[in-house]
């Protein structure tokens, strides 16, 4: 299988460049973004929809506004819903482009990670979150054998939770799924600016969306009952606005706060994907998103004449 990645970090127009060229070579987006599988997660997430209709053809997508903000939406659910698209697009002749900007999910596909235990479920674990940390260890020891037992973090909820799952699983025999194991041959491409650029490039960008609406749109979910504490698990901005929304903090205070956060993670990121160049992927960075460049490579690609 073949397919071409394109990502980095976060403002350096991953989008755009992935729907330019999955529009030259007639190709098909599969998001790997960990918040823009949910619905009404638009402005906050950079979804850019309208990115995919304009130049007259629209270039399909796999994977964008398929669970509401209040559902989980784990590793296992991704990598069974992109391991899909990516065959389906394959199965019709077309380029599968995985684009996004969340590492552990482009390394999960392309070394074919196999998780341990099966899925989580959502009924079991809204039992499980009932009882209280004392309960759930002694459950944990009572079912897990002594290797998953020692291994599992005992300072943290949701490792236990996680644990006992997983305990419970083995007791009672479900088997786990198995993935392919991994793509065998894919081009990674990344926008590349120079870091001052790169935090210009963050602050114009969040002060774009602050006028689209990030407020109002934070206040949407917040009326249809999303939690404060929900908005948490949302990303940065759905978390500050949310602060401000509830008189934490002030606009301007909002704001800079936000746009700090929003800088700390884009090194953060960089950071993951130095990991992933040590750990052998090429990552062929584009001065500026240069789409001739990205081009040549995408050719070459396809013909067989580099990796």
């Amino acid at each position: 299988m073949k397919a071409i990645v394109i990502t980095g970090p976060t403002a350096t127009g991953k989008t755009h460049l992935a729907v330019a060229l999955a529009r030259r070579y007639g190709g098909e987006i599969i998001s790997a973004d960990s918040r823009q599988v949910y619905r009404r997660l638009d402005i906050g997430t950079g979804k850019d929809l309208q990115e995919y209709s304009e130049g007259g053809t629209t270039v399909p997508t796999h994977l964008l506004d398929i669970v509401e903000p209040d559902e989980e939406f784990h590793l296992f659910r991704y990598l069974q819903l992109a391991w899909q698209a990516l065959e389906d697009v394959t199965a019709r002749g077309k380029l599968p482009f995985l684009v996004g900007g969340t590492p552990l999910y482009l390394n999960a596909i392309l070394d074919g990670y196999q998780l341990e235990g099966p899925p989580p479920d959502q009924a079991r674990r809204q039992q499980l979150e009932k009882l209280n940390d004392s309960q759930l260890l002694q459950r944990l020891q009572e079912l897990a054998p002594p290797e998953l037992f020692a291994r599992t973090d005992k300072t943290q909820r949701r490792r236990i939770l996680r644990a006992v799952e997983m305990a419970e699983d083995l007791v009672s025999g479900r088997p786990a799924p198995v993935f392919p194991p991994g793509i065998d041959d894919y081009l990674i491409l990344a926008p590349h600016y120079p870091r001052p650029i790169v935090h210009q490039r963050i602050a114009e960008r969040l002060d774009a969306r602050l006028a689209q609406g990030l407020v109002e749109e934070v206040q949407g979910l917040l009326e249809e009952g999303i939690t404060p504490e929900r908005l948490d698990w949302l990303g940065l901005e759905y978390r500050y606005v949310g602060k401000y929304l509830s008189g934490e903090l002030t606009l301007p205070e909002m704001r800079d706060t936000l746009l700090a956060h929003i800088r700390q993670f884009c090194k953060r990121q960089d950071i993951w994907f130095r990991k992933m160049e040590r750990e052998g992927k090429v990552i062929h960075w584009l001065p500026e998103g240069d789409f001739d460049q990205a081009c040549a490579l995408i050719e070459s690609f396809l013909d067989g004449r580099n990796s």
